[in-house]
């Protein structure tokens, strides 16, 4: 059973303030917490029922575990469906961003996006197409946001984010840079060669005017219906959709 103070401070790391002076972070379910085991992220603790214990495998001695009930994890959970097991996470240290990492392949940029659920889907979606690094604007929501890590389904540890001022990577990069433009090529009519960044901007107000300055081919996904906006996470499937699509040609 969790002690009151275990559920406080569990709890508190539902918000950004406590996870930033803990470097700590909350992923939930099994095949999340098994996708961060295998990865370089150190788990400090690991909070499970009986029914998920022998899934796990076999652990490092480091981390701390502690089975609880069905009814505590509801307690400390983000979730409005908890999961049978929960790990607390410590944040790496952030490293400096080197833009030949940049170099040789594809990246993508986000401008301000705010909902932690597209972020977590766009993270999960460069995961299945090999797009290993996403540039952030400081305003964007922060990756470790439990609804991020739930949203990314354990692709989270493969990607390489970063957060830094956008703008200032855009002018100094040496790749083509793209953005998802409402008047720009059809992304069909696109040849998007073998590198490059692609800039995707906030869900209502769109990519800023001093980053849209720097964009060298904009690209609009075309529309066929009356739809009035299109999802940033499902033009983001669709951006990396087509620049594997053109690779592979």
């Amino acid at each position: 059973m969790l002690s009151k103070s275990q559920i406080s401070f569990v709890k508190s790391l539902h918000q950004k303030k406590f996870r930033t002076e803990h470097s700590l972070f909350i992923v939930e379910g099994l095949k999340s917490v098994q996708e961060f085991l295998h990865s370089d992220y150190i788990i400090d603790t690991i909070y499970y029922n009986e029914i998920v214990m022998p899934k796990l495998g076999n652990l490092s001695q480091k981390i701390k575990m502690q089975q609880i009930s069905s009814a505590d994890l509801d307690r400390i959970s983000a979730l409005t469906t908890p999961q049978q097991v929960l790990a607390l996470v410590k944040i790496p240290q952030i490293n400096s961003f080197n833009l030949q990492q940049l170099a040789g392949n594809f990246s993508l940029a986000l401008d301000g996006i705010q909902d932690p659920g597209n972020l977590g889907t766009i993270i999960r979606t460069a995961d299945w197409f090999g797009i290993k690094n996403i540039i952030c604007s400081v305003d964007t929501v922060e990756i470790y946001n439990p609804k991020v890590v739930q949203a990314s389904m354990g692709s989270l540890p493969r990607i390489n984010v970063v957060y830094g001022d956008l703008n200032s990577i855009l002018k100094k990069c040496l790749v083509p840079v793209y953005g998802a433009l409402l008047d720009g090529k059809s992304i069909y009519n696109t040849n998007f060669g073998t590198e490059g960044i692609v800039v995707l901007g906030n869900e209502g107000k769109g990519i800023r005017t001093e980053n849209i300055d720097l964009i060298q081919m904009p690209v609009t996904i075309p529309l066929f219906g009356k739809a009035e906006s299109l999802n940033v996470a499902i033009s983001a499937a669709i951006f990396c959709s087509e620049i594997k699509r053109n690779f592979l040609k």
